[in-house]
C-alpha cells in the first residue's frame, strides 16, 4: 500500500517507524507546510499539504495518514483537505492487542503495546499512543488522543478532540467532554466538562477554555 504521511514532527517519526515495520506499506510522500513546493527526493515526494490532491490524481489507491499529535491541527487539516474518509488509512502496530469486537475509525493510529478491549468504539483520526490501555465498552470520539500509558477503564466516554495525558487513569463510566485536557498522571473520578483542563489525583478542573 502506498502511503502519504502528513506532518514531519516528532509524532511523525513514530508513525514512520510503524509504517516501516509493515512489509506491504510504502511511504511515497511526506507533506508538511514547512515546504513550499513539491519535489521528488530519493523516490519520495516532499511538499506542502496542499499537494495532497495532486498526488491523489496521479497515483492509484493512495492512502493518507495525518502524523500530527496536536488534535486541533489534525482536525483542521482533515477539514482543509476535504478528502473522503476512505482516503485515510488506519495503522495498528503489530504488538497492539485489539479485540475483534472493537471498531476502529479511518485515519486512526494504534501504537505499540496498546490494548483496545471488547466492544470499544474508536472514532476517526484518533491516537492510541504507546502502552495505553483502553478497556471494554469505551467510546472514543474523533480526533481524541490517548497518551502513552494512559488507562481508560470500562465504559468511559471520551468525546471529540479530548486529550488524556500520559499515565492518566479514568475510572469506569466517566465522561470526558469535547476538547477537554486531562493532565499527565491524573486520576479522573468524575465527569469532566467540555473545554476544561483537569489535573491531579483526584483530578480537579483548573481552567476552562471559551471559544467564540
Amino acid at each position: 500500500m502506498d502511503l502519504v504521511v502528513i506532518g514531519e514532527g516528532g509524532h511523525s517519526k513514530v508513525i514512520k517507524d510503524l509504517i516501516h515495520s509493515k512489509s506491504d506499506f510504502k511511504i511515497v510522500a511526506i507533506l508538511d507546510d514547512k515546504y513550499d513546493e513539491l519535489t521528488l527526493i530519493n523516490e519520495v515526494y516532499i511538499g506542502p499539504t496542499s499537494s495532497a490532491h495532486f498526488l491523489l490524481s496521479q497515483m492509484n489507491h493512495l492512502k493518507f495518514v495525518i502524523a500530527i499529535g496536536n488534535n486541533e491541527i489534525r482536525k483542521s487539516i482533515v477539514t482543509k483537505l476535504g478528502l473522503a474518509k476512505e482516503n485515510y488509512v488506519s495503522l495498528i502496530h503489530h504488538t497492539a492487542i485489539v479485540s475483534s469486537s472493537a471498531s476502529i475509525g479511518n485515519g486512526t493510529v494504534i501504537m505499540a503495546n496498546t490494548i483496545v478491549s471488547a466492544d470499544t468504539c474508536v472514532g476517526d483520526h484518533v491516537i492510541i499512543n504507546s502502552g495505553a490501555i483502553v478497556e471494554h465498552d469505551n467510546n472514543i470520539g474523533d480526533y481524541a488522543h490517548i497518551a502513552p500509558k494512559a488507562t481508560l477503564t470500562g465504559s468511559v466516554i471520551v468525546k471529540e478532540g479530548a486529550m488524556i495525558g500520559a499515565g492518566a487513569t479514568v475510572i469506569p463510566g466517566k465522561s470526558i467532554g469535547e476538547w477537554a485536557i486531562i493532565g499527565a498522571g491524573a486520576t479522573v473520578i468524575s465527569d469532566i466538562p467540555t473545554n476544561s483542563t483537569a489535573v491531579g489525583t483526584p483530578a480537579k478542573i483548573i481552567s476552562s477554555r471559551k471559544f467564540a
